[in-house]
């Protein structure tokens, strides 16, 4: 099965939710459908529209940047990384 990696800042906002996240999904965007079905709101906190990620959102699918068309492989790793701001 896929196993979705997520980033701290996402736990911090679903607190239930563990670091790593196995999916019965043939694409990134199914993967994101089923932590919604999981954690409701967090599809909207990486998805600006059902096609789209999020500007400050990268997906990384076995090291090679990604998008939510991507199709995973049944032992796929997907790595969910957010924007790093400061100043």
């Amino acid at each position: 099965m896929p196993t979705l990696v997520l980033p701290k800042s996402l736990i911090e906002l679903f607190p239930d939710a563990p670091r790593q996240v196995e999916v019965t999904a043939a694409s990134v965007g199914e993967a994101f459908d089923q932590l919604d079905e999981r954690w409701p709101g967090m599809r909207s906190r990486l998805c600006d529209t059902p096609s789209t990620l999020r500007r400050h959102i990268t997906v990384f699918v076995d090291s090679t940047q990604s998008d939510l068309a991507t199709p995973l492989g049944s032992d796929a790793e997907v790595r969910i990384i957010p924007a790093l701001s400061g100043g």
